[in-house]
């Protein structure tokens, strides 16, 4: 069953056997002889991709609940020792995998060696939490879904240029100024050329800038990358942008002025058997990291 599993999460026969140390033979062995124990095929072959059946599918849907049950019943048998352990599925943006979780593998693999983090980055993430143990998701203040959800962070969106940028296109002074400067849009916010802007703090009144638009993206971190590349002024996630602020790579532009607010969830399949180590890691986030003080509010949940 966790063969079958890890076939269908790899998409391939070979990347399962890879990730198990198996032989590729051994790994086709024990899917077919899965299949011959119920009777009905699970997996669709071809030469060039798998497919899940709709048997299939049904039925690794109930098995990663009953894996997952199964991994924690076997490490709570194993009680000589009561070290997290284990595999920890995440899905989360590229964004937030590059700029929020891979800057605290090291310091989370110090403190629970045997816990191995699996990120998958995909840029909509909301879609696949049934499918991972964690889910990372920055969404506006006034998100309501229905998830299981945690929130972790407040932050705020901020404007943010590279030094080389504003060496060459000047430094804007205030929200007007924009107009002459090259605008790299997220797809998600607003459409049209207006910017939309509130004072720091969110007292006062809020102004629309006509901005001229070089780039546009559906993905954060292709406009993180150009800011830093010098492309021009992008509104970011003060969270994500902390380090490179910190280290000159990245100026905070109009500093009196933000783009909006947006909270850090942590989101779960499931209220019910949470594992330990899932637990323990949205609370290792939840403490202070190697940032300037007051760019974050913790959340107390």
């Amino acid at each position: 069953m966790k063969v079958f599993q890890r076939v269908a999460d790899e998409g391939s026969f070979a990347a399962a056997a890879r990730a198990l140390d198996l032989s590729p033979a051994a790994v086709t062995r024990l899917v077919s002889d899965l299949e011959r124990h119920l009777g009905t095929r699970l997996l669709q072959r071809t030469t060039r991709r798998i497919a899940l059946t709709e048997a299939g599918d049904h039925y690794l849907t109930r098995l990663r609940a009953i894996l997952a049950e199964l991994e924690e019943a076997e490490i709570a048998a194993s009680a000589s020792s009561r070290e997290l352990r284990g595999v920890l599925h995440i899905v989360t943006t590229p964004v937030l995998a590059s700029y929020f979780l891979a800057p605290r593998v090291a310091a989370w693999s110090r403190r629970h060696p045997r816990v191995v983090l699996d990120i998958t980055a995909d840029a909509m993430p909301q879609n696949r939490v049934e499918e991972f143990d964690l889910t990372f998701l920055i969404e506006e203040e006034n998100f309501d879904a229905n998830l299981v959800a945690r929130p972790l962070m407040h932050g705020e969106w901020i404007l943010c240029a590279s030094p080389d940028y504003l060496a060459r296109a000047g430094t804007p002074r205030e929200p007007q100024d924009l107009r002459e400067h090259s605008y790299l849009r997220h797809q998600r916010r607003p459409s049209g050329r207006r910017l939309r802007l509130l004072p720091e703090g969110g007292a006062g009144e809020a102004v629309e800038v006509d901005v001229r638009v070089t780039l546009q993206s559906q993905h954060s971190d292709v406009l993180h990358r150009a800011a830093l590349d010098g492309a021009g002024v992008a509104l970011l996630s003060r969270l994500l942008t902390a380090p490179q602020i910190a280290t000159g790579d990245l100026v905070q532009v109009l500093p009196d002025w933000m783009g909006g607010r947006y909270t850090l969830f942590g989101a779960m399949p499931s209220r019910q058997l949470v594992p330990a180590r899932t637990h323990a890691f949205l609370e290792f986030l939840r403490e202070p990291f190697e940032q300037p003080r007051g760019l974050l509010r913790r959340v107390a949940v």
